[in-house]
């Protein structure tokens, strides 16, 4: 990543812009997020709070368990941030408008994979969180 990236939900209503670079990429398996995202996994990229700013609308927000807080669009629900430490934030890739300039580096959380999902064999893969 070394232009700046925009992404936001479905219908457009919320909008978001994040400055290079993205401090790591990564697919999670958890079981939270699959439930958040009503997904088999969901990609993540983890940036710095200065580099990540909305553009457009306040995304609805959720404390899906103790100390953290997603957001998604309260019109068409799309998922969009995650946020547990102070200083960082975490986008879902899908929801960039182009996914593919920050590719995935390592698969999170295979303890908690569904076991017909496949695995992306050039991943480092961990049983729990990321680096």
């Amino acid at each position: 990543m070394t232009e700046p990236l925009e992404g936001g939900c479905l219908c457009g209503a919320a909008r978001y812009r994040i400055e290079p670079p993205a401090l790591s990429a990564a697919i999670c398996h958890c079981r939270t997020c699959r439930r958040a995202a009503g997904a088999q996994s969901v990609g993540w990229a983890t940036v710095v709070d200065a580099r990540f700013a909305w553009t457009r609308g306040a995304p609805a927000r959720f404390a899906s368990s103790p100390g953290v807080e997603r957001t998604h669009c309260a019109n068409c629900g799309t998922s969009l941030t995650w946020r547990r430490e102070p200083g960082t934030i975490d986008v879902t890739l899908a929801s960039l408008d182009t996914p593919e300039a920050l590719p995935p580096t390592q698969e999170i959380w295979l303890a908690h994979r569904v076991s017909w999902e496949p695995l992306d064999p050039a991943l480092p893969k961990r049983a729990a969180g990321g680096e």
